[in-house]
């Protein structure tokens, strides 16, 4: 069996990826793929993982989990998406580091299916308007005392990237800018599933549906029904150029007003962002996504 855990990372899709799988999750289950709702497992696997401390699961309680998130079918994938898998959103980043635990919570995720493939796919989001968003959706009402143990111009996803390979050496590994991913939707959403590039799968353009306005996100579905693209690229194309004609400008732009966080501040931090994806695209065994 292989298992695949969706990461998140926390404040990028927003469930909104899992959601689009699930309108999938007849079709995908006869081809062996199980895509069960976040409810059915999200807490089923927290306290079995906290019970467990690290320790292989024994096949009762694997079959246990089975039950509990797939009744009890043995599915040939199984999809499982939680942005708090690996901490919650106030430990994501501590000092110059992204997910410090991230060794120890893959080892813990890994240890409920211990014969299984295992394959952990995550968004990667700027560091410019990530920290900010954690705050946003944190309990803290002081931006300062958030960030107090941050050292945010040297955190990378890289060097989070380069631990995650080392500590799981044998798992699959699959990333994204989640900047890119109005274009990137139905690829990830394969990717994840295990299936071909051109097979026909629903939600495709949920998120890009989210940033156009809705006379104009009409338009585009009429234009490829009636044109259809010849290949992945050339839909993006088409998805760009409608997007750049009937974008919903506060859905694209981020709107950052945090205390002492310049202009020139966040472009420092993007511009390292955009050499950090560079970085990464070189990492051995790590699947980068890029439209």
């Amino acid at each position: 069996m292989q298992v695949i855990f969706h990461l998140g990372a926390p404040c990028t899709d927003d469930d909104r990826l899992v959601k689009s799988l699930l309108k999938n999750r007849r079709r995908l289950m006869k081809s062996g793929v199980c895509v069960p709702p976040p409810g059915r497992y999200r807490t089923v696997i927290r306290d079995t993982s906290r019970a467990l401390k690290g320790r292989p699961a024994s096949e009762e309680v694997q079959d246990a989990l089975l039950n509990a998130i797939a009744d009890n079918l043995q599915p040939d994938r199984l999809i499982l998406s939680d942005p708090r898998f690996i901490c919650i959103n106030r430990l994501v980043i501590q000092g110059a580091q992204l997910w410090p635990a991230i060794e120890r919570q893959t080892d813990n995720l890994r240890a409920l299916f211990p014969e299984a493939e295992i394959e952990f796919h995550f968004g990667m989001r700027d560091p410019a308007t990530l920290i900010p968003a954690l705050f946003k959706s944190s309990r803290f009402a002081d931006f300062n005392e958030f960030t107090e143990n941050m050292q945010h111009q040297a955190v990378t996803w890289s060097e989070m990237l380069h631990r995650l390979r080392a500590a799981q050496p044998d798992a699959g590994i699959t990333v994204w800018a989640n900047e890119d991913t109005p274009f990137l939707w139905g690829e990830v959403m394969r990717e994840m599933a295990g299936v071909d590039q051109t097979s026909p799968l629903a939600g495709v353009d949920d998120l890009i549906e989210t940033l156009m306005q809705p006379a104009g996100f009409e338009r585009m579905q009429a234009y490829l029904a009636k044109n259809p693209p010849e290949n992945e690229m050339h839909r993006r194309r088409i998805l760009g150029a409608f997007l750049d004609k009937y974008a919903l400008e506060d859905e694209i732009e981020d709107q950052i007003d945090v205390p002492g966080w310049t202009e020139e501040l966040m472009d420092e931090l993007s511009e390292r962002y955009d050499a950090d994806l560079d970085a990464i695209s070189r990492i051995p065994g790590v699947n980068l996504l890029m439209p």
